[in-house]
This record gives C-alpha cells, structure tokens and sequence, in this order.
C-alpha cells in the first residue's frame, strides 16, 4: 500500500478519512453546499497527516494565497475550511489546485 510522502503514519490514515467525512456531513447538514467535497476531504487529511502549508482565501479579493512556514504571516494565518481555506502537503499540490504562493 502507498502512502503520501508527508504522511509521517500510515496507521492515521483510516481514522483522517473518517475525520473528514464526519467534517463533511457537519458542512453538508449545515447546507454549505458552496465547498467542494473532495477539497474539504483533502485538506482535513493533509492536516490530521501533519501538512503544514496553510491555503487562505483574501477576504479583500477572493485570490487563494498560501503560505509556508516561515513566512512572514504564516503563524497569523487561520485556516477557516467552512470559507474553502485548505491545507496543502506540498507547494506543487498548492499550485496545482490553483493557489499562489504568499509575496511574504
């Protein structure tokens, strides 16, 4: 079986999944349909595997900025995923799914 190469557990995977469709069914019963179901699964499974690159959404622009550790903002920056903010494994993955780096 192969794992993500962030995921430092593959014996958490199991219960990241089950975390996330619990996540998910509180969101749908909440009638936030707006979020894509496959995002917010894989964002509650790159932080419960321990991601740590933060993807946010400006509340100025609606653009979807995310940051690494290090970076200026980083540690104000608060992941909301009821907003569609998101964790990311890697900065590819990030990019891949339409994200920009933070200037800072």
């Amino acid at each position: 079986m192969r794992f993500h190469p962030c995921q430092s557990d593959p014996g958490r995977w199991p219960r990241s999944r089950e975390a996330a469709k619990i996540a998910l069914a509180a969101v749908t019963a909440a009638g936030l349909t707006y979020l894509s179901a496959g995002d917010l699964i894989a964002s509650a499974t790159a932080r419960a595997r321990g991601c740590a690159i933060k993807g946010n959404i400006s509340a100025q622009t609606g653009e979807r900025i995310y940051s690494i550790p290090g970076q200026d903002y980083y540690e104000a920056v608060r992941i909301s995923p009821e907003y569609g903010e998101r964790w990311f494994c890697s900065e590819s993955e990030a990019e891949a799914a339409g994200w920009r780096k933070a200037t800072r």
